[in-house]
């Protein structure tokens, strides 16, 4: 698996790691599959609905973070990497088709490399969210992101250990 060992940068670099005991190719099939992703991507009551995922340099990485009323937050991304089942690379810093992605929201653009390395039946899942500068990995840390990711996690984690 290339690039697992690129450096972090502790003041841009935002990471989340656990253990979970199941098999790589369960935690990946979470991962990957729209249904599965729309039961744990985003932390209840709120859901992730109307997935696009294209699993090639280049595809899509989108969908639509709903609240519990029903209001719609679309979320645009673009794969950049896929080494199934290990690794899987994704930015918010473009669209499908490598385009330029305008900024919207709050959160700042960033990349995000997501590992998954097999440790006997058990899996050793990483992501680390690569921001641009300090200041977009605070804005992303002050909105929450170790909570929000760390609750999302959990849900994946109960969904592939059930």
């Amino acid at each position: 698996m290339p690039h697992t060992d690129l450096p972090l940068d502790p003041a841009c670099d935002l990471v989340l790691e656990r253990v979970i005991d199941a098999p790589v190719a369960r935690v990946w099939a979470a991962w990957v599959d729209p249904a599965s992703l729309s039961q744990w991507w985003c932390p209840k009551p709120y859901r992730a609905t109307d997935w696009a995922l294209d699993l090639e340099p280049g595809g899509a990485f989108a969908f639509v973070v709903r609240s519990p009323e029903g209001e719609g937050f679309p979320y645009v991304g673009c794969v950049l990497e896929v080494e199934a089942p290990h690794r899987i690379v994704w930015t918010t810093a473009l669209r499908a088709g490598f385009r330029p992605n305008p900024q919207t929201g709050d959160v700042p653009a960033f990349s995000c490399v997501v590992t998954f390395e097999a440790d006997g039946e058990r899996t050793r899942y990483r992501a680390v969210a690569r921001h641009a500068n300090a200041a977009g990995a605070r804005v992303h840390t002050e909105m929450g992101f170790h909570e929000g990711w760390g609750a999302a996690l959990d849900q994946l984690v109960s969904l592939v250990t059930a």
